[in-house]
């Protein structure tokens, strides 16, 4: 996963580069006309094609032209990334005027921000599920026992017959379930998962083992229980999630190659926010989107890292994280579109509902082209 992502971080960064124009100085010119289409050139750059009149032919040229394809070193990160935090309203507006070489454009910065995005979750360190310890199943032993004794003194009582067989049924529940995890603990899985990790967790809810201990391949699936047999979605999910690991594979790299799919289902709904509001395009709204979720995705790398460093930094960090993320839709939604704050106001409320949408969308999207197929 980590040489996966360090390969998307070099690809987003050269895709990124390449949709991006070139600025700055190319050096001496070394040339009376245009190595390229033979035009007379008297600067830099040939006026005719734009190509730089200085054609660099070394080594250490080449590795400087992958390091800003990559990174996209030049002076308009440094000018872009402080206004899309500060004053991302200007910087959604001037893009959209026109004033555009000083920046770098929202989908350059956009698919490099969710290249390194990815290179950095990989990264993180997944926390695994506290071993189960003798002495808290000699505790749910003691319940489950506790629980036993009480329903045989309404038995004795013969009090609400009902009742009881209801309360003996959930405690039978409990000892199957205790006697399981004895064994698990004992002698281990036969799949060789960790018990009470997640992925054992998952695997069980998936197959729906049986209080024999025995699988019969079922699960929950859209608040429905289906069986694994079959070639219904539900019971291709259920199929799939039956090898959590896998599974998780395949929903990462889903979700990392068609991340981009958040665009084209937010422009609609910001499109609707001014759909009675003339000289607005879906441009326009595309513009604030990229940038938008650029910034989004900075701030979740940067909850994500400082959660990883130090728990008591990640309890400061995702609050304040959490909080910036209207206050940022706010600013830009006012700053972007000019607009009084009350306008922005219900505007920025509507666009989180918005939010939880399109959210719910993309990820029934990645569940269907990661595990439905």
């Amino acid at each position: 996963m980590d040489i996966e992502g360090a390969g998307g971080v070099v690809t987003g960064g050269l895709i990124a580069g390449a949709i991006e124009k070139s600025t700055g100085k190319a050096g001496e010119v070394h040339h009376g006309v245009c190595a390229d289409c033979g035009a007379p050139a008297s600067g830099n750059f040939c006026a005719a094609c734009g190509q730089p009149t200085h054609v660099h032919r070394t080594l250490l040229h080449l590795g400087e032209e992958l390091l800003h394809g990559v990174m996209h070193f030049d002076g308009r990160i440094w000018r872009t990334l402080p206004l899309l935090v500060l004053n991302p309203g200007r910087l959604t507006r001037e893009w959209v005027q026109g004033r555009r070489t000083r920046y770098v454009s929202p989908l350059a910065i956009f698919l490099f921000t969710l290249f390194v995005m990815f290179f950095a979750l990989s990264f993180a360190p997944h926390k695994e599920a506290p071993t189960v310890q003798p002495g808290e199943i000699a505790q749910q032993r003691a319940a489950v026992e506790a629980a036993q004794k009480a329903v045989d003194e309404l038995r004795a009582e013969n009090t609400q017959p009902q009742a009881i067989h209801v309360a003996q049924m959930v405690v039978d529940q409990r000892r199957d379930e205790l006697a399981k995890l004895e064994k698990e603990v004992l002698e281990g899985r036969a799949d060789g998962l960790k018990p009470g990790s997640w992925q054992a967790s998952l695997k069980d809810m998936a197959t729906g083992d049986a209080q024999d201990g025995q699988p019969h391949a079922k699960a929950s699936v859209m608040g429905q229980e289906v069986k694994a047999e079959g070639d219904g979605l539900g019971a291709v999910i259920a199929k799939k999630l039956q090898n959590p690991d896998l599974a998780l594979y395949k929903l990462q790299q889903t979700l990392y190659k068609f991340a981009f799919l958040l665009v084209p289902l937010s422009i609609p709904f910001v499109a609707l926010l001014f759909l009675w509001k003339r000289g607005f395009t879906l441009y326009d709204h595309g513009v604030f989107v990229l940038y938008s979720l650029t910034f989004m995705a900075l701030l979740l790398m940067l909850m994500v890292v400082s959660a990883s460093v130090s728990g008591w930094l990640g309890g400061i960090v995702i609050p304040l994280g959490l909080l910036a993320v209207p206050v940022h839709m706010f600013a830009q939604m006012k700053g972007a579109y000019s607009l009084r704050v009350f306008s922005a106001l219900w505007r920025t409320l509507a666009l989180l509902l918005f939010c939880n949408v399109v959210i719910a969308l993309f990820v029934t999207a990645i569940i269907y082209l990661g595990l439905g197929h």
